[in-house]
């Protein structure tokens, strides 16, 4: 007896090049195998033939989110160092719409480190209902003190040949290290993390527009949640200097990710990205914490036992002083509605920000982030609000909306 197909039918589907109305996605172990009309289909018969048939009424159906910068949700931390911990991350910001996600780490003792290390190593052999898991981001400890927002300062180092072997050395599943390209041994550290296929990304730094670009030359390709914890034009010697933000805007062979919740960055700073970067170096980027679809209070950002308390209030994490942001509590549909309806972009651009942008920075485009034949069957239902109906991961379905979430609404 031959596989049987899973058909998603009455679709708007978003693909790379256009939008097709009134179309079905056809999917066979996981994968999608072909897109048609839907008119073409007799879904009666294929009812009876033992087909899946999926009806989206009409809504958008677009490749699934891929979130590269997310450290909690639904009350659980990548740094808990469970792998439940990571399972309840990835059903959470299935909800929200991504239907794969790296993890990230904080700065903290190399002991948290590495038992959330150990911790996701163990979660990629347990069933997940949720997102996939695609490898750990390291964001610290090798930051900059001037530029740590709510990162702990008592764990901020410079990066020193045997304690970053020691950290790369824990997991294999380390994809993407966070670090501030000024400090002393960083270039080492870009050049290292280059000859192992990690991506390099600049964060929480001081740099100038100069060390940006010796930082590329070592093997630096991105940058993490552009303006947050980073520096910008200033004076030296009443001389004005470029700094990390303005690289980010003008070098071309830089991506870029934004926290586009609203809150961390004005519209008009969604728009001048937008322009400066276009939807083809711009990875969307929740930066979520564990508070992410829980109510505001009180929460610990990083370990229950060594993080640090932070406060919602209305949608927004904060230090308990308030003098920086601590994460937020967004999920990506918020951010593809945001650049929408803040920054101008197109439907078509928000969704390549959130899924196509983000599998070529990670090098996976190949079977991820857009909605063509023979990739993963990763994909989106979504109305026109962008409110998230239906999230399919591999060809199963992991969350299913049975009516509006009043939670969804969370966007400016």
């Amino acid at each position: 007896m031959g596989i049987k197909r899973t058909y998603l039918v009455n679709a708007t589907v978003i693909t790379p090049h256009r939008i097709m109305p009134d179309s079905a996605i056809c999917i066979e172990d996981g994968r999608i195998v072909d897109l048609v009309r839907t008119e073409s289909l007799d879904t009666v018969e294929l009812l009876r033939a033992g087909c899946s048939v999926v009806d989206a009424g009409g809504a958008y159906a677009a490749p699934g989110f891929i979130d590269i910068h997310v450290h909690g949700g639904g009350g659980a931390d990548a740094m808990d160092g469970t792998p439940e911990a990571f399972l309840t991350m990835a059903a959470v910001h299935a909800r929200g719409g991504t239907t794969a996600m790296v993890p990230s780490t904080l700065t903290s003792r190399d002991g948290d480190l590495a038992r959330a290390l150990a911790a996701f190593d163990e979660a990629l052999g347990m069933q997940s209902t949720g997102a996939v898991l695609l490898g750990v981001h390291l964001e610290g400890p090798y930051l900059a003190q001037s530029q740590r927002g709510a990162q702990d300062p008592a764990y901020i180092r410079n990066p020193g040949r045997d304690h970053y072997h020691g950290l790369l050395g824990l997991s294999k599943n380390i994809i993407r290290v966070s670090a501030a390209p000024e400090l002393p041994g960083a270039l080492e550290l870009g050049r290292e993390l280059r000859s192992r296929g990690i991506l390099a990304s600049i964060a929480h730094t001081d740099a100038t527009y100069e060390q940006v670009l010796v930082a590329m030359e070592a093997g630096f390709s991105h940058m993490t949640h552009l303006y947050s914890g980073m520096s910008g034009v200033h004076r030296v010697r009443a001389y004005r200097v470029a700094g990390a933000v303005e690289a980010g805007l003008l070098l071309d062979d830089l991506t870029v990710e934004v926290i586009a919740d609203g809150r961390h960055l004005p519209a008009a700073l969604l728009r001048l990205i937008y322009k400066c970067k276009g939807p083809e170096r711009i990875a969307l980027c929740t930066d979520a914490i564990r508070a992410a679809g829980m109510p505001d209070g009180e929460y610990i950002m990083g370990s229950a036992s060594h993080g640090r308390p932070i406060i919602v209030d209305e949608g927004v994490a904060w230090l308990p002083d308030r003098t920086a942001f601590a994460g937020s509590v967004a999920q990506t549909n918020w951010l593809v509605r945001n650049m929408v309806s803040l920054a101008g972009a197109s439907l078509s651009d928000a969704v390549k920000m959130a899924s196509l942008t983000p599998a070529r920075i990670l090098g996976i485009d190949s079977i991820k982030g857009s909605i063509d034949r023979g990739k993963d069957a990763d994909i989106v239902v979504f109305d026109d609000e962008i409110n998230i109906r239906l999230t399919m991961v591999n060809g199963s379905i992991v969350y299913e909306a049975l009516q509006r979430d009043d939670s969804d609404e969370r966007s400016v």
